[in-house]
C-alpha cells in the first residue's frame, strides 16, 4: 500500500476545518497553495574527493501574518511534496499559538549520519547561499529541525553574514547563545509537549501523579518531553529510538536512559527492561502516547490498538486522517502537533523578538512566556473543540485558519 502524500493529509485536515468558517472562497482557493517553492541542486565536495549534486528546497506559505518562519531538515526522504506540508503546518501552527509569523519549512535530501563534519559543514554554507535571495529577518526566518541543531544554524548564519547584505543574528533561530540564541530553546518544543499534556490531564481530570506516559522516539523533543513530564510526577514506562523500544511498566528514570543512549547510541539495552519494536511501543497501555519520531506512525491499520487515553504529538504529523477517524471513535483524545509541539517556534519566535531589540532574557522569563502562550491557546482551542463538537485538531486548524483568512482579506487580493 503506497503512503498517503504529506500535503494531501494537510488539505484534507484543511478542508474539515473550513466547513466551520466563514470564508471567502477565494480566500480559500489562496490558502490551499504555498506562495513560493524553490528547489536548488547544488554540488558538494566530498571528503574523498568526488563531487556530488544535492537537492534542497525551501517553501513559503504564507505570511499574511508576519515573516515566513520554519525549520530545514537533513534527511533522506525529503522532498518536495513534504516540505510543502510541512511549511503549511508551520504557517498554522503559528496562527495556532497567535506568534506574528506565516509559515516556511526547508530540507536537503541527503544522509547525514553518512556525512562527515566538514561535509555537514560544506554542505549547509552552500544551502545557505542558493536560497539567501529569499531569506531574512523580516522576510524568512529558518531555524532547526530534523537532524539539524545549532551548529547547523551557527554555519548557516554565518553564510548569510558573508554573503549578503544581511548581518542581523535575528535572521535564524536556534543559534548557540553565543551567537545570539536564546536560554530555553533547547528544551522548548520538548517543555510544550509537557505543558499540553499536562492541560489535557487537567481537562480530563487526571492527576500527573496517577498517569503513565509512553514517549516514541527519543531525540531531543522525546528525551526532554520524558524526563519533563517525570519532573511533574508522570510515570514513563516505555520510550523508543530508531533501533527499538524499551518497556518497565513501574516506571524508567528518563535522564539515566537519556545517559544512556548518549553512552551507547541507543535506548535499547537499558537495564532491566523488556525489549520491544516500536510499532509495539505504540500499543502499550498508557494514559498519555508522545509520537515523537517521523509523520504518519498511527495509521489506520494499528489505531484500534492503541490503549492510549491521550495522544500529544512531539512529531510533525505522526497521525493520519484516517487513524484520527478511528481514535475519535474510540474517545481517544488527540492533542495535535499544531499545538503540542509549537514550543519550539514559540522559543523562537522569543529568540527572533531578543535579537531584533539586542536585548537577552533569563531562562526563567523564556520558559514563563512559553507557558503563558501554550496554555492560552490550549484553552482557546479547547473551547473551540467544546463550541463546535469537534476533535482538538479540527479546531486548532479552524482558529489558525480563521487569523491567516482575516489577515489575507484585510490586507486585499491583488
Amino acid at each position: 500500500m503506497s503512503k498517503t502524500s504529506a500535503y494531501q493529509v494537510a488539505l484534507e485536515q484543511f478542508d474539515k476545518a473550513i466547513e466551520y468558517i466563514d470564508i471567502n472562497p477565494d480566500v480559500t482557493q489562496i490558502l490551499r497553495q504555498p506562495n513560493r517553492e524553490l528547489t536548488v541542486h547544488f554540488p558538494i565536495k566530498m571528503d574523498d574527493g568526488s563531487t556530488k549534486v544535492f537537492t534542497g528546497h525551501r517553501v513559503q506559505y504564507n505570511d499574511a501574518c508576519g515573516p515566513y518562519k520554519g525549520g530545514i531538515r537533513y534527511h533522506p526522504g525529503v522532498n518536495l511534496d513534504e516540505v510543502k506540508a510541512l511549511a503549511m503546518w508551520m504557517a498554522i501552527k503559528c496562527a495556532v499559538v497567535g506568534i506574528p509569523y506565516g509559515g516556511a519549512k526547508g530540507g536537503i535530501t541527503c544522509n547525514p549520519k553518512e556525512m562527515s563534519q566538514d561535509e555537514l559543514e560544506r554542505l549547509t554554507r552552500r544551502f545557505a547561499i542558493e536560497i539567501s535571495p529569499i531569506i531574512g529577518p523580516k522576510i524568512d526566518i529558518p531555524a532547526p529541525d530534523v537532524n539539524t541543531g545549532q551548529q547547523t544554524m551557527a554555519w548557516f548564519l554565518d553564510s548569510i553574514k558573508r554573503n549578503s547584505a544581511v548581518k542581523s543574528p535575528a535572521v535564524i533561530t536556534g543559534k548557540p547563545l553565543i551567537l545570539g540564541g536564546s536560554l530555553g530553546r533547547t528544551e522548548a518544543t520538548g517543555r510544550g509537549v509537557m505543558l499540553t499534556a499536562l492541560e489535557a490531564l487537567q481537562n480530563m481530570g487526571m492527576e500527573p501523579q496517577n498517569a503513565t506516559a509512553v514517549i516514541q522516539g527519543y531525540g531531543n523533543v522525546g528525551s526532554v518531553s520524558a524526563y519533563l513530564l517525570e519532573e511533574q510526577g508522570v510515570r514513563v514506562v516505555g520510550v523508543s529510538d530508531s533501533r527499538g523500544g524499551i518497556y518497565r511498566p513501574e516506571g524508567l528514570n528518563a535522564r539515566q536512559v537519556l545517559n544512556f543512549k548518549r553512552e551507547s547510541g541507543s535506548v535499547v539495552g537499558y537495564p532491566d527492561t523488556e525489549r520491544i519494536t516500536n510499532e509495539e511501543l505504540l500499543e502499550l497501555p498508557c494514559n498519555i502516547l508522545v509520537p515523537a519520531a517521523l509523520d504518519g506512525v498511527i495509521d489506520a491499520d494499528n489505531a484500534g490498538r492503541i490503549k492510549a487515553r491521550v495522544i500529544v504529538e512531539g512529531a510533525n504529523g505522526p497521525t493520519t486522517p484516517a487513524a484520527d477517524r478511528i481514535l475519535d471513535a474510540a474517545g481517544v483524545l488527540v492533542i495535535p502537533d499544531i499545538l503540542a509541539n509549537a514550543g519550539g517556534v514559540t522559543v523562537s519566535y522569543l529568540e527572533w523578538v531578543q535579537n531584533l531589540q539586542s536585548y537577552y532574557w533569563s531562562e526563567e522569563r523564556v520558559n514563563a512566556q512559553l507557558a503563558e502562550i501554550l496554555i492560552e491557546a490550549f484553552a482557546q482551542v479547547w473551547a473551540i473543540a467544546k463550541e463546535n463538537e469537534v476533535n482538538m485538531r479540527i479546531a486548532a486548524y479552524i482558529k489558525a485558519i480563521d487569523r491567516i483568512a482575516r489577515a489575507t482579506t484585510m490586507r486585499g487580493i491583488q
